[in-house]
């Protein structure tokens, strides 16, 4: 029996390394995979460096440029490329130190409802009975009440920061994680190979760990990269509601708010920070179809 276990689990992690030996020449062959990785990381490079990048403080104000147009535009200078802000505030430094909070918050966010959700999924699909019923009831609850409603609701009772609004979306969205995961791992706990693991007297943790896990883990990155273009579009909207990021905090989101009374006459200011999140979101959910046709093992090469 212990050779079985061994073969299957062999055979399993051969099959695995050349599958993942292959990941970086079918980016290169997947055009819209390979776009969404270099959007990722352009934004990602820019949040970083964003101190470097951006020309000014984004909170600094000047009321005598206020409301600038862009370079190419009659009026426009240079010195402000993609113009300024009815406080004066350079739009583009702006959208630089923007990247970082709505990238943080999306990514966070995302990490915080897949842990939580990983957990309670894998105890609801190994163990299942009582552990099943609880988990899963308390799962539709969650989906039973809208989550913008339940956002709100703890945003305006909690008060709006940047760890509060990490918690909240978070806290609201692993009921994802944990349906897919209590799915994948009530398939994987019938293979041979975890039989025979709980046959030789293998602990639940080991077997979890060891068989269970690493084979949901592909699914599970798969919907965690597509949920982090939703969730930077869950931020902005809560920030443009105003129940967001505040300022001095600077995000896209609070961006398109601040611009929305402008948009007849100064355009700018709100259509620059909603085109860096349409661009975002689009690179995300490129890179995550591709990771989809990548590793979702039912999809066949």
């Amino acid at each position: 029996m212990t050779t079985t276990l061994e073969t299957s689990q062999s055979s399993l992690n051969r099959k695995k390394k050349g599958r993942f030996k292959s990941l970086f020449f079918r980016l290169l062959k997947s055009k819209t995979g390979f776009v969404g990785l270099i959007i990722v990381l352009a934004m990602t490079i820019m949040a970083i460096l964003a101190p470097y990048l951006a020309m000014y403080d984004p909170a600094k104000t000047n009321i005598m440029s206020r409301l600038l147009p862009p370079f190419w535009l009659e009026g426009g200078t240079m010195e402000h490329p993609l113009g300024t802000d009815n406080l004066g505030r350079d739009v583009l430094s702006r959208i630089i130190y923007g990247s970082r909070i709505s990238l943080l918050v999306g990514i966070s966010a995302v990490i915080l409802a897949g842990i939580i959700g990983m957990f309670f999924g894998l105890i609801a699909g190994y163990y299942g009975k009582l552990w099943d019923f609880i988990i899963m009831r308390t799962v539709d609850s969650f989906l039973a009440i809208p989550n913008i409603l339940f956002m709100l609701i703890i945003l305006a009772v909690l008060g709006p920061s940047v760890p509060t609004l990490i918690l909240v979306l978070g806290g609201t969205s692993w009921v994802v994680y944990a349906r897919m995961v209590r799915s994948e791992t009530l398939s994987v706990k019938e293979r041979d190979y975890v039989r025979s693991a709980r046959a030789i007297g293998a602990k639940n943790f080991r077997i979890i760990a060891k068989y269970v896990l690493p084979n949901v883990i592909s699914s599970f990155i798969v919907i965690a990269t597509l949920n982090v273009a939703s969730t930077i579009i869950l931020e902005a909207s809560l920030s443009f509601l105003g129940l967001g990021i505040q300022s001095p905090d600077v995000s896209w989101g609070l961006m398109l708010s601040d611009g929305r009374e402008y948009l007849a006459t100064s355009w700018w200011v709100a259509t620059f920070p909603g085109i860096a999140i349409t661009v975002t979101v689009l690179g995300v959910i490129f890179l995550g179809d591709w990771l989809r046709d990548v590793l979702d093992p039912k999809i066949k090469d």
